[in-house]
Parts: C-alpha cells; structure tokens; sequence
C-alpha cells in the first residue's frame, strides 16, 4: 500500500455475491476530509449516498474513474466458505492481520445491527491474539454518515462482479488475500 500506515485508517464493507468477499480501502489521516469532500461531490441530487448496486453502469464509471484518480488503494479479502457468518469470521480475521502486519491502528466497518454484536467479538479474539488490542481501534459507521465507505462498497462491487469492473479498479486492488489459503 502506498498509504502511512502507521497513521492510515482502513475502511471496511462486504458483498455478499459468490464467493464472500471484504474489501479494506486504506486512507491516510491527512487525505480523509479531501476524500470525502470528493466522494460527497459525487452523490446526485435525491441521493443520500452512493451504492454501487443501485447505480447505473455510466455512474458506476465514473465514479470509479473518480477512485483511481483519486489514488484509493485497496485490499481484498476472499472466503469460499459456504456459511456466511464462518466466511465473515474468516474474512475478518485475515482483515485483522492484514491490519496488524501493516501497522494500521483504526478499522471503521460498515454498520449492520444485525452482526455487529459477532463483529466486536471477532475482532477482539483476533486482536487479541495478535496482541494489538491496546491503542487499536475499531467502530461501526452507517454509509450515509461516513461516505469513506463508499469505496470498499465500489470496489467489493467491481471485484465480484469481475471483467471490465475489475479491470477498472486495477490501480485501486493493491492484493487480494483469500483467507483458509
């Protein structure tokens, strides 16, 4: 990654299409309200935010333009476990590390009441057993409050979605991790 990562903050969403997969978009402190004054700039009028399923391909275009432009850089993390909540775990776990390794210090996922409680076990477990829990944070933030989480959206989206999405964010995907591997 090309980002500071003794100061960088990762950014964190999912898509759930075939095989499980968590992207981690990388921003340095300095680089934060720049990125998300851009984002913002992006958003239509009636939109509250951005999510790559509801746009349509022009938009998904350009904002991807906009990400590379932007010098977003990202990784995934792919489970092909069958059950979503072990392929979750496993994706979090290998986002842990990955963090851990590269000297990130602060995690910020997308908001879901529905996992978040298994989320904050997760993450202390893996925390812990690298023993990183002391001075790293992590929290939960909805999408129309952080537009940073836009991006892991677009760039989970792309990946999954394969062919010229991929392609398109090429520059973006700085490694892929598949997690069990």
């Amino acid at each position: 990654m090309h980002c500071d990562p003794q100061m960088s903050v990762v950014f964190v969403d999912e898509s759930k299409n075939r095989k499980y997969t968590v992207v981690a978009a990388v921003i340095e402190p300095g680089k934060l309200a720049t990125m998300r004054q851009a984002l913002r700039a992006l958003v239509l009028p009636g939109q509250r935010r951005l999510h790559f399923t509801h746009e349509s391909d022009a938009r998904r275009r350009a904002v991807l333009t906009r990400l590379v432009e932007l010098e977003v850089a990202a990784h995934v993390f792919q489970s092909g476990l069958a059950r979503e909540r072990d392929a979750r775990e496993e994706c979090l776990g290998e986002l842990v590390a990955f963090a851990v390794r590269e000297g990130h210090r602060r995690i910020v996922l997308e908001r879901d009441a529905s996992i978040e409680k298994s989320d904050r076990r997760v993450l202390f477990r893996e925390l812990r057993a690298r023993g990183a829990g002391d001075g790293f944070q992590y929290e939960f933030e909805g999408p129309i409050d952080e537009p940073l989480l836009w991006i892991p959206d677009a760039v989970a989206w792309s990946f999954v979605k394969g062919g010229d999405w991929r392609r398109r964010i090429a520059t973006i995907v700085q490694g892929v991790t598949t997690a069990g591997a």
